[in-house]
């Protein structure tokens, strides 16, 4: 089983910074990808990065720019660092863990950005 636990996020202004953490503990196979996802309310849940066991990383075209990926794999852990943020941005952000076998999601933390 893996145990999964979301942090960061809150209330930030418009042209603000935060950065959200979110850990997996357990027996995690590899290799892996660790995701961030959002969903604002009344829409559907989209993706907004990836980063892969070897590093190679990706991120949204909405996000492109002003969010990054990193994650420590000793750690099992995987960031977002967001910047230049919008109230667009404003949404409940999940993390994922896919596995060859498996995917696990974090709880949700909630984002609001204030114009």
């Amino acid at each position: 089983q893996v145990q999964v636990v979301q942090s960061g996020g809150g209330l930030v202004q418009a042209g603000g910074s935060l950065r959200l953490s979110c850990a997996f503990s357990g027996h995690i196979f590899s290799p892996n990808t660790m995701n961030w996802f959002r969903q604002a309310p009344g829409k559907q849940r989209e993706f907004i990065a990836t980063v892969t066991s070897g590093g190679s990383a990706n991120v949204a075209d909405a996000v492109k720019g002003r969010f990054t990926i990193s994650r420590d794999n000793a750690k099992n852990t995987v960031y977002l660092q967001m910047n230049s943020l919008k109230p667009e941005d404003t949404a409940v952000y999940y993390c994922k863990l896919e596995t060859t076998y498996n995917s696990y999601w974090g709880q949700g933390t909630q984002v609001t950005v204030s114009s």
